[in-house]
């Protein structure tokens, strides 16, 4: 399992750090990819209308991966019908799938 907590990755100008997820996401398709990536914080952004990223997350989607989007935070940020892949799930999804990976990585 992936967490996505920011809107891409590391600590660096914003379109470094959504480069980087993009990199990291295309990496992860070409192998062996996850389970479940989950999407809380600011990270709920990269499943969004405008996301560099959906491109990735949609082929790894394809590739059954289990995108789950945290919905209390696409609520705060007003953001729920912006949601282009995935399926939009509450804490509780994201605790059971931890709960039930072999590893957890929080990016």
């Amino acid at each position: 399992m992936v967490l996505f907590t920011r809107w891409g990755m590391g600590d660096a100008p914003a379109e470094l750090q959504q480069k980087l997820a993009g990199i990291f996401l295309n990496l992860l398709k070409q192998d062996t990819a996850p389970g479940v990536i989950a999407f809380y914080g600011d990270g709920v952004k990269l499943a969004c209308e405008g996301s560099p990223a959906l491109d990735q997350l949609r082929a790894l989607s394809d590739k059954g991966v289990r995108l789950v989007i945290c919905q209390t935070c696409l609520d705060f940020y007003g953001m729920r019908d912006q949601v282009r892949v995935g399926i939009i799930g509450g804490m509780g999804d994201i605790v059971a799938a931890m709960k039930s990976a072999a590893k957890v990585i929080s990016v």
